[in-house]
């Protein structure tokens, strides 16, 4: 069948998916039972309905004080009243305001109306019956169904499939999740490469596979991965996909005078002279078979005429220049592998790097500019990799073997691609596309061929949630026991159920409490849940900004890639450690300790740090460190390329901290003015409180703008600074209820004051992250629930997790989907 016969067969999968759905009206809500509200009324009459009234309707917003008694004829309004009270961001400034008490009592007394009233009638959203798999969970699905931890550039998912649309900060929101007929030929692709590199396919055409290194990425020190006695280089994990040769080929330029490395492993399989002699394996500047350009004699090497040593950089003699990139063939087994391309480190006693200040490039020594994996050449067999031995759970001893083989391997790779038992019909389904590899060639292809299939069924590639017949539409009923497995092991994990939850939802246990709480315990101690980091926490904070982030080269000449690099790896092992070690999340805020090389350390000030390697380091009492916000990474990723910005750091904080995020400015909004006059500048403090003086702008810089300057002493990288040009900083705020501190140390106090409002913002977004949609009004007494339940183990990642799985959004949906 052609590759239009594999669309073909994938959308009429897709299409006979969606045919399950069915819709329905939403049913009325039942109504809350009345509370007395006399205290509550009081104070929202004196202090919110003076402007938001019938006649003034201020912000086209209208609160009744007498409509307290039933607030669930109106939740979504009350859940805003709840939000501006708990943040304290109403009344506005300047306005009377109720003391801390009387927004607590209000506030209270509104949640818990609005819990019971939800209580009674729950609301469970709208999702789609058909989820598809978002880049990163493909991605993950591909790793774990076919044990293929690296793929090689060519088959990346990220080079092959185009990015999710976001909402929210995240890319898993499934109203986004589509797939255009456009897309579906970029799936088709990414399975045919796929399924010969987990296969072994010996007829799959040469790869070439290019990793060109940044040329601001410092190359004086080893890299992490890479042995001690290295230098400079690149690391890179990558998947070969069967025996034979493959060729690594160095664009070093003119580097006389220095060793260069290449490594298997950690092992070293070759090692390079250049700009003269060399030992271990011979370079040679064209892949074997092919003339060399730079060869006069332009014959193939052979047995007669063997590959000309030392041809390359330096090749034609010690001490010439650059004569090209040099390459490396290498005899290799098929999988993973762990290639590393270095310098040799030179132990003089003062090298340039100590000589000269650090710049924004390469470094001070010769450097590496791009390494290209190419191959395979000379195949001499699939080999024994793992994806093989994930895949091949049986080997036909004869032709009557055969076909049995691979019903079972069908069927072992469909269970848990399609996170379900599989019956008769869905190996069938797949049988055509082996045997018609079969015919072609071997009983490999035969299966290859399948795979490719199964990689593009709208089974694999789409979660899918079926409604029972007996339900009728806007009711809520409870997910089957696999689809729960699918939803946990997505939230968890971002990937597919292992075979132990699988087992457990097909034999009907996971609805069990116990049981589910089991799987939870042991599916957050796995490896894979550092999705939770690398994947929600990393969309959560926008941590992937920070490859976008280009800060000015002559400002902060000496930010590099190297630097960037770490600030976002240091962020990654911190929240990392606060959730694998059972602390509160409170301490993303408030911790004493982060990781840091020796780069990261000397940007930071931090003595005492030696290596390219992380480790935990503890700060004193007092320090300015520690938490979230005294991290480069997030304080980078807040400013401009010039300069900081107090505004863009303070919506970050009240967006992503505190779920407070003003409203968008309004279109007509000045630009900052830096100068009273020519040559007399403002400083950004002054700039700051010209520019909100438009009544416009005063509300929301009331709040951003003191969070933003108490941050101010540091620079726009990170650094940190007691002046800002010949100016002092002045990191002091105020709130717009009257709260005064100074500095980082200061605003952390205050965001620990009422702990509740970034708890519960880690718990919205772990909720929207869990369910794949946005939240609405009616989930917000879900994340209060969990907030309680989590409040005894001090809201520990865990227990929010925990909490989040037991919810009715979770474990539940609403009949009528589409």
């Amino acid at each position: 069948m052609t590759y239009r016969g594999l669309l073909g067969c994938a959308l009429l999968g897709f299409a006979i998916a969606l045919a399950t759905a069915r819709t329905g009206a939403q049913a009325p809500a039942a109504p809350a039972q009345a509370a007395p509200a006399a205290v509550s009324a009081a104070v929202l009459k004196q202090y919110c309905a003076t402007c938001h009234n019938e006649r003034l309707k201020s912000g086209g917003f209208v609160i009744d004080p007498a409509a307290v008694t039933n607030v669930s004829a109106a939740a979504d309004r009350w859940e805003k009243v709840v939000r501006k009270l708990r943040t304290q961001s109403m009344p506005p400034p300047g306005a009377p305001r109720p003391d801390a008490a009387g927004y607590d009592r209000v506030a209270t007394f509104l949640e818990t109306e609005l819990d019971r009233a939800e209580t009674a009638r729950p609301h469970l959203g709208k999702l789609p019956l058909t989820h598809r798999l978002s880049r990163t969970e493909y991605r993950n699905a591909v790793r774990d169904l076919l044990a293929l931890e690296s793929l090689p550039r060519e088959v990346s998912v990220d080079y092959l499939l185009p990015p999710d649309n976001i909402s929210s900060g995240f890319d898993n929101i499934a109203d986004l999740l589509f797939v255009s007929p456009s897309n579906m030929e970029r799936y088709l692709d990414a399975a045919r490469k796929i399924s010969r590199l987990a296969v072994g396919d010996p007829a799959m055409p040469v790869m070439v596979n290019i990793h060109r290194l940044d040329p601001e990425h410092p190359q004086d020190e080893r890299v992490e991965e890479l042995p001690f006695g290295t230098r400079g280089g690149i690391a890179v994990r990558s998947e070969f996909p069967v025996d034979g040769t493959y060729i690594i080929r160095v664009d070093v330029g003119n580097a006389q005078g220095h060793e260069l490395e290449i490594l298997v492993d950690g092992e070293r399989a070759a090692l390079r002279q250049l700009g003269g002699g060399g030992r271990g394996a011979p370079a040679v500047a064209a892949p074997p078979g092919q003339p060399d350009p730079a060869d006069p004699d332009p014959t193939p090497p052979s047995a007669d005429r063997p590959a000309v040593q030392g041809r390359g950089a330096g090749g034609r003699g010690r001490g010439a220049a650059a004569a090209g990139p040099l390459e490396f063939p290498l005899t290799l087994k098929a999988g993973p592998k762990l290639i590393g391309v270095a310098f040799v480190q030179r132990t003089e006693a003062r090298d340039e790097a100590t000589l000269r200040p650090r710049m924004r490039s390469r470094g001070t020594q010769p450097a590496i500019n791009s390494v290209t994996i190419s191959g395979p050449y000379k195949v001499t067999g699939p080999g024994d990799s793992p994806s093989r031995r994930r895949i091949f759970v049986c080997r036909p001893a004869s032709a009557a073997e055969e076909l049995p083989c691979a019903r079972r391997i069908l069927s072992t790779l469909a269970r848990r691609a399609y996170r379900r038992p599989v019956n008769e019909t869905d190996v069938r389904d797949l049988l055509p596309f082996y045997e018609q590899g079969r015919k072609e060639g071997s009983f490999d292809l035969g299966i290859q061929k399948a795979l490719e299939r199964l990689l593009v069924s709208s089974q694999f590639l789409f979660r899918i949630e079926r409604e029972p017949l007996t339900v009728a539409a806007g009711t809520a009923y409870r997910v089957s026991d696999l689809e729960l497995a699918s939803r946990l092991s997505f939230f968890i994990w971002s990937s597919i159920p292992d075979d132990e939850l699988l087992d457990v939802a097909a034999a009907g246990r996971l609805k069990d409490p116990k049981v589910l709480e089991q799987q939870v315990r042991r599916m957050m101690a796995d490896p894979r849940s550092e999705s939770l980091v690398t994947n929600f926490a990393a969309q959560w904070l926008y941590l992937r900004d920070i490859g976008a982030k280009l800060p000015d080269e002559i400002l902060f000449a000496d930010f590099d890639e190297t630097l960037r690099t770490s600030m976002q790896r240091e962020t990654e092992l911190f929240i990392g450690s606060v959730f694998r070690e059972n602390r509160s999340v409170l301490d993303l805020l408030r911790a004493n300790y982060t990781f840091l090389n020796e780069r990261l350390a000397r940007h930071y000030g931090v003595p005492n740090i030696r290596g390219s390697h992380f480790r935990r380091v503890t700060f004193p009492e007092g320090s300015v460190r520690g938490g979230l916000l005294g991290q480069g990474s997030v304080l980078t990723i807040t400013s401009y390329s010039t300069r900081t910005s107090p505004v863009l750091r303070g919506k970050w904080v009240l967006e992503n901290l505190l779920s407070a995020a003003p409203p968008p400015p309004p279109a007509d909004v000045p630009s900052l003015k830096t100068e009273t006059a020519p040559g007399k500048p403002l400083t950004l403090r002054e700039a700051m409180i010209q520019h909100r003086a438009a009544p416009a702008c005063a509300g929301c810089h009331a709040r951003m703008d003191p969070i933003g300057f108490a941050m101010e002493n540091f620079d726009a990288i990170g650094r940190w600074r007691e002046r800002d040009g010949d100016q002092p900083i002045d990191a002091t705020g105020v709130f717009p209820e009257g709260t005064k501190f100074e500095g980082i140390s200061g605003l952390k106090k205050e965001l620990l004051r009422q702990p509740e409002q970034f708890v519960g913002t880690v718990a919205e977004r772990l909720l929207m992250y869990a369910i794949g949609r946005n939240l609405q009004y009616y989930d917000a007494p879900t994340v209060r629930a969990v907030l309680r339940e989590s409040a005894p183990a001090n809201h520990t990642l865990a227990s929010l997790v925990a909490g989040i799985v037991k919810s009715r959004p979770f474990q539940m949906r609403e009949a009528g989907g589409e």
